[in-house]
């Protein structure tokens, strides 16, 4: 309950102090370092003078011995050496004094904290809030009796308790929920960097709850390639700690994250640290010189565990011109050994990364491992059915499930994330598939199972409570075929592209004579087609060449003698059909069934067959409306009928007066 309530005093501050000399675009440069310095502050209160006594013993000490030592003597993955406090600060009445003791006591600081601040560019925000005469109040606000950042209460001389202390889990909900502010103030889109709890928490279930009887003590990795503010990785991280707890497993984690946004990446190392996930068992990189898809930050590692929400709808050019362009690209990451092809392109069209990015993450899959790696990403739409056979977007996903690494795709309502309201899916992998799943592919339509928001943020409208998780979790385990979840072969997604063709008919056209390529490129382009008219003949087989009509190999009858010829196709009626993968009898079946009885004469050519994969989702769940009753229209004209009776007289009349 601490948590609305600090979030709106540190939001009234924003309002009060900053509204007139920074305006809405300096809150999240300011008041998120500005909360993360008063956590920290009052973390570290209890350990402060010990810290500063064993410093002053560490003089002459390497920083790296140092920096260990401080650290322990702190019990956290920070310190601050610093003789000021925040509270010391907000005494200063001069600017000048105020500046100079404010940048020693962010000196104080241990490095980690301090490459926080600056990525925030937290120093060059104290000089314009100095500037702006605002710099000491702001400190006071924060330091004032009506907030408390601590994570150990405050007691009044009876030691009953003044102000409750605030968890790492509070601590962190407070500073998401001014960042989610901070976006919508400057009129950002918050899904960009911070995905809803709700989500997150289905995506973490899903991910774990599968293996979480197989989880054993020991040390478990956690990536996200498109990080934000680190609310994905600090949910999976509490779900697997979670679940490994219930077991009676005591588990070690480490977080990696990237994120193009060196805003956003401060953001995120700091609500690692205040969550109790920082220091050496975090890494999260980010700035613009970083962009996961041409930069890899962790191109040597593998993840047991994988959770995002990769941007959507927005290009990738830049990064694809510095990976060598389309053509030139080398990164194993994208090109790949699958189906008997060395170089299987898996880059996708410059308009969208989103594909992109779920290729990196499986790029990062553990082989050799008991559990393998499992992976949760969102996608919109565009995900299942763009691209057409052989190009990127197809190529993925067809790569993805001829590997056996799809598991389910979960269906959500819509107006779930804060930045849209279209539809959004969950796709859940793994490349250690249990045997019941193998060679499957679950769809889960879950788009019915959510609350109504009472309020609305931003564009989310709904949110899925905790029956809802557990109704699409339950579904998941279950892996039955019901109205809301559909199991389907791996092959039921594959088709080949084929293209059919059907001979050139012109008027006057010589059945008997093979016409080269020049006559055939003027009767294209100045002969009237018909129906009716011979097919050009290209070509004439030799003797004892087998007929195969389906295969553009025609008997016919040529000077009287029966020959074995090809046709010269018409591009004019050229046509391609997707023939499923289990077709049954395979593509000629197929033509035979759904194209000769309308076209006798077409052919199909074997060599330009190319296989692809799409997930119609809305397919497998289509219910048709029943057809209403021919009494119940008949009765409801009749009824409009009565209704409008006289009303045309009367608008005529009208118009006469």
């Amino acid at each position: 309950m601490n948590v609305p309530r600090i979030s709106n005093y540190i939001w009234r501050i924003a309002k009060e102090v900053l509204r007139d000399p920074d305006g809405p675009g300096g809150y999240r440069e300011i008041i998120l370092p500005m909360a993360f310095i008063c956590r920290l502050d009052a973390a570290l209160q209890p350990t402060r003078r010990a810290v500063r006594d064993r410093d002053a013993a560490l003089a002459g000490e390497s920083e790296a011995e140092r920096d260990k030592a401080l650290r322990l003597v702190a019990g956290k993955p920070y310190y601050n050496t610093s003789q000021l406090t925040l509270t010391d600060l907000g005494t200063r009445a001069r600017p000048e004094r105020l500046a100079a003791d404010l940048n020693a006591y962010l000196d104080g600081f241990s490095s980690n904290i301090r490459a926080i601040l600056d990525q925030f560019g937290f120093r060059d925000r104290v000089q314009h809030l100095i500037e702006a005469g605002v710099l000491g109040t702001l400190i006071r606000k924060f330091t004032s009796a009506g907030i408390h950042l601590g994570p150990d209460p405050v007691r009044h001389a009876d030691g009953t308790i003044m102000q409750p202390g605030l968890d790492d889990h509070g601590m962190r909900s407070v500073f998401e929920e001014l960042a989610r502010r901070c976006n919508e103030e400057t009129g950002e889109e918050a899904g960009e960097h911070w995905t809803p709890r709700d989500a997150v928490r289905l995506m973490a279930k899903l991910v774990f709850l599968p293996v979480a009887r197989d989880i054993q003590p020991g040390s478990y990795s956690l990536y996200d390639g498109a990080c934000g503010v680190g609310g994905m990785l600090n949910v999976a991280n509490e779900t697997l700690r979670e679940f490994a707890a219930k077991q009676g497993k005591k588990v070690s984690t480490h977080l990696y994250g990237q994120d193009i946004n060196a805003d956003t990446a401060a953001i995120c190392r700091a609500n690692m640290l205040l969550n109790g996930a920082g220091g050496d068992a975090c890494s999260i990189v980010g700035g613009a010189a970083h962009s996961t898809l041409s930069d890899d930050a962790f191109p040597a590692h593998q993840f047991d565990f994988m959770l995002s929400n990769p941007p959507y709808g927005q290009g990738w050019k830049a990064d694809l011109e510095r990976l060598g362009g389309k053509k030139e690209i080398r990164d194993p990451r994208f090109t790949v050994q699958h189906a008997g092809d060395r170089q299987y392109s898996l880059v996708t069209r410059a308009s969208d990364s989103q594909m992109m990015f779920l290729v990196n993450t499986l790029s990062k899959m553990k082989r050799d491992t008991r559990l393998g790696s499992r992976i949760a990403q969102i996608h919109n739409g565009g995900s299942l059915f763009t691209g057409d056979a052989g190009q990127g977007e197809s190529n993925i996903r067809r790569w993805i499930i001829e590997n056996d690494w799809l598991e389910a795709i979960v269906a959500l309502p819509n107006n779930i994330l804060y930045n849209t309201g279209i539809a959004i899916y969950v796709w859940v992998l793994t490349n250690h598939k249990p045997e019941h799943r193998r060679g499957k592919v679950q769809l889960i339509d879950a788009t019915g199972w959510f609350r109504t928001l009472r309020k609305n943020l931003g564009k989310k409208t709904r949110e899925l409570g905790d029956e809802d998780i557990a109704h699409i979790c339950n579904t998941f385990l279950a892996f039955d075929e019901t109205e809301h979840s559909r199991i389907l072969d791996n092959a039921a997604f594959g088709y080949w592209k084929v293209t059919v063709e059907r001979p050139l008919r012109i008027e006057g056209v010589d059945p008997n004579r093979v016409y080269p390529a020049d006559e055939i490129r003027t009767l294209k382009e100045f002969g009237k087609r018909r129906e009716s008219a011979p097919p050009v003949i290209r070509k004439i087989h030799k003797q004892g060449t087998g007929a195969d009509p389906l295969r553009g190999l025609i008997a016919a009858t040529v000077d009287g003698r029966r020959a074995v010829v090809e046709y010269e196709p018409d591009p004019e009626l050229r046509d391609t059909e997707r023939v499923p993968l289990h077709e049954e009898g395979g593509i000629e079946a197929f033509l035979e069934r759904e194209v000769l009885p309308y076209a006798s004469d077409a052919w199909h050519l074997p060599d330009s067959a190319k296989i692809g994969y799409r997930i119609d989702f809305n397919r497998y769940f289509y219910r048709p409306q029943p057809v209403r009753r021919l009494e119940e229209i008949r009765a409801e004209i009749r009824a409009l009928e009565r209704e409008t009776e006289g009303m045309l007289e009367n608008i005529m009349g009208e118009a006469t007066r």
